[in-house]
């Protein structure tokens, strides 16, 4: 005697599966992020950062050009960090690397992402000066808003959902869909009113950013000499291009269209950012901290396109 099985819709059946795909994209972009922090860590062990050089060379230079309210807090944290730069270097590497290992445990993923945003927002004015953005001068080519304020916007976008949030399809963490969208185009179409600073349209603006980029390797400074000779002359033109592309990777956002071609845009510019403008973030000198923005704007193009992802697919499949 056969017993007959109940019948699944297929569009239930679906809907199940890309909720499955989308938890599972979740996960892996968490782990991606915890092993950014982990490789953070390692870099904060560096001799260099045990030494008076650290503050001087890191710290100290966030206060020029700076506001008041900007340089305060950060010429306090100079004074504090000297006398016990050894101490302070490491503790700060053991915290990002427990805060990378935290992400890659599922089950302290929460207290992990907590602790990297309440650290990236110290970091961010402290070690980076609100990404120069008070200054006049600040370019995303050169690392504006800052790559710790990436973290702080990654960690709000990969907040782990409740099982009822996964259920109805809901991603962006605890801004949500919409939130994460909007967060991401302020950021595209803040990077290109950045570009159009009269400082960064100035004739030699791209020039002199990619002269005084960090190096550390005779093949990096040799493409960072020829692409600063060709860009001699040219910044303006550079700056409206790279504003553009900007703008349109903004706009895409908040239209929540053209999820491909938005992500490639990013991890051109992204590339760019990272190699060029930013010498990988001065990784190769052994005095780099972190390695910019371009791996933090390539991980937050994917996780906007899993965002927008499950929409689109479940949308398809149960029509």
């Amino acid at each position: 005697m056969s017993v007959a099985l109940p019948h699944r819709p297929a569009a239930t059946t679906a809907a199940g599966r890309h909720v499955r795909q989308s938890l599972g994209a979740e996960r892996s972009l968490q782990a991606a992020l915890g092993l950014i922090w982990v490789a953070d860590g390692v870099l904060q062990l560096q001799p260099f950062m045990f030494t008076r050089s650290f503050v001087t060379e890191i710290i100290a230079p966030n206060t020029a050009g700076q506001p008041g309210f900007v340089a305060w807090p950060i010429t306090l944290a100079e004074h504090l960090i000297e006398p016990r730069v050894a101490f302070f270097n490491a503790f700060a590497a053991a915290l990002q690397i427990l805060l990378g290992l935290g992400m890659l445990y599922r089950p302290t993923v929460r207290i992990a992402l907590l602790g990297s945003i309440g650290w990236a927002v110290s970091v961010w004015w402290i070690g980076e000066g609100l990404g120069g953005l008070f200054t006049g001068a600040a370019s995303p080519f050169t690392g504006a808003p800052g790559a710790a304020l990436l973290y702080v916007l990654a960690g709000l976008i990969i907040w782990p959902r409740t099982s009822w949030q996964a259920g109805r399809h809901l991603a962006g963490g605890v801004l949500g869909r919409r939130g994460a969208l909007v967060a991401w185009a302020i950021l595209w179409l803040g990077s290109a009113a950045l570009w159009l600073l009269p400082a960064n349209r100035t004739a030699d603006a791209v020039h002199n950013q990619i002269a005084q980029a960090p190096s550390g390797a005779s093949w990096l400074s040799s493409i960072q000499a020829s692409l600063a000779a060709t860009t001699e002359g040219h910044g303006a033109i550079i700056a409206i291009a790279a504003a553009s592309i900007s703008a349109a990777i903004g706009l895409a956002a908040l239209l929540n269209r053209w999820a491909e071609p938005s992500v490639a845009l990013t991890v051109v510019l992204a590339l760019i950012y990272f190699v060029i403008g930013q010498g990988m973030g001065g990784i190769l000198t052994g005095s780099g901290t972190d390695p910019g923005t371009g791996p933090l704007l390539v991980w937050l193009a994917l996780a906007i396109y899993v965002i927008c992802r499950p929409k689109t697919h479940i949308g398809r499949q149960v029509a």
